[in-house]
């Protein structure tokens, strides 16, 4: 067992704990604080992709892969370009936030990075955190996902966000590469929402993946066929080589992971419902995340205090009831919504930051009949 006592453990290197790891060291009221790090992966592994709008120039940008100022949404009936306005769609490749944090973070000597399996936290203070070793800290910020929300046993709603993903490269010059495309539903599973979104490096380079919002796993060859289906009929292509591939499980649920926080144990990334449920981003929320806990800290506060708004958590909750319990209107619900607002509007929405009046008018886009029932399932479940 380490002697030393950590002022503050974060268990998991993911985009959560480095987001805030980075926070704690570009703070100086943080200079005489020390932190472990625990991870039981290397990370080095370009292992997945972020992607987030933004406004401008933001945090990440010098190792930002790509960004586009233009989005499509394709349906059957029609194909909308989208103009972004003042936001940029970014894409980070882990492999670089890896590399860039961990160079910034090995370099400073408050930090303490140690690459083991957390299998149990315990103890009131400080907290002890078991491994292979085991250690303490005052408090551990933990993004491991609590064994409760697997039993499936209790009144939440858990869908999945599952994906396949193939970086092509081609002969023919057949991608915008100033446009990605956020959702197209040309190719579709049968009764379900699932659609194809597009990453264009260039004009003969792309990320095409096949996803589905919805509650049980395809087989792997299923994710294939449609990738195939939608590169032979929406892209026109036979001939092509494919250099990457992504693969992802996403949670999007409303189990109340905010409710496993205590002052010294705070749940943090998709252990702690920062995956935003109705949409599966989680990498914007975990940096506005991050920055309550650092003026938690720096004021004396309970870390998670002011974490998530209740009125998003109830649209969410609503939302998912809809997608849970008839699935196959994922593309009307998602077409309405492109179709009826601004994407600057639908952005601040997923980002909770709206106004009611914001507020009503993407809620106002949708056909009222299934969120009515939707609204009725959901205070039934929950009260």
């Amino acid at each position: 067992m380490s002697e030393k006592t950590y002022d503050f453990a974060i268990v998991g290197a993911g985009a959560a704990g480095l987001q805030l790891a980075m926070a704690i060291a570009d703070d100086p009221f943080f200079s005489e604080k020390q932190i472990l790090i625990i991870e039981k992966d290397p990370k080095v592994a370009n292992d997945r992709t972020w992607c987030f709008w933004e406004k401008g120039r933001g945090r990440w940008d010098d190792i930002i892969h790509r960004s586009w100022e233009k989005a499509a949404f394709n349906t059957d009936d029609s194909c909308r370009n989208l103009d972004l306005s003042s936001y940029s769609y970014k894409m980070l490749r882990a492999s670089d936030f890896y590399a860039h944090t961990k160079s910034v973070l090995q370099d400073n000597p408050a930090f303490t990075w140690v690459q083991d399996e957390v299998h149990m936290i315990s103890g009131a203070q400080p907290m002890k955190i078991e491994g292979e070793q085991t250690y303490q800290a005052h408090i551990v910020f933990d993004s491991r996902v609590h064994p409760d929300f697997y039993k499936e046993s209790d009144s939440y709603i858990r869908l999945l966000q599952h994906f396949t993903g193939w970086v092509i490269e081609t002969e023919e010059e057949v991608f915008d590469p100033e446009t990605f495309t956020m959702m197209d539903f040309r190719v579709k599973w049968p009764d379900s929402t699932s659609f194809t979104y597009i990453l264009p490096f260039s004009k003969t380079r792309a990320l095409v993946e096949f996803t589905l919002f919805s509650p049980a796993l395809l087989a792997e060859n299923q994710y294939e066929q449609m990738l195939k289906q939608y590169i032979a009929e929406c892209l026109n292509l036979s001939n092509y080589k494919i250099t990457e591939l992504e693969q992802g499980i996403i949670p999007m649920s409303d189990y109340p992971f905010h409710r496993l926080n205590t002052p010294s144990h705070i749940r943090i990334g998709t252990g702690g419902g920062w995956v935003k449920p109705s949409s599966g981003y989680s990498f914007k929320n975990s940096g506005r995340n991050v920055v309550h806990i650092i003026s938690n800290l720096k004021n004396g506060r309970n870390p998670a205090a002011g974490i998530g708004s209740n009125k998003f958590r109830f649209y969410d909750g609503v939302f998912l009831e809809v997608l849970y319990h008839r699935n196959e209107l994922g593309e009307e619900i998602f077409n309405d919504m492109y179709s009826k607002n601004p994407p600057e509007r639908i952005f601040r929405f997923l980002d909770e930051e709206t106004s009611l009046s914001d507020d009503l008018k993407v809620i106002t886009s949708f056909r009222s009949g299934p969120f009515i029932s939707a609204l009725g399932r959901l205070v039934s479940r929950l009260f």
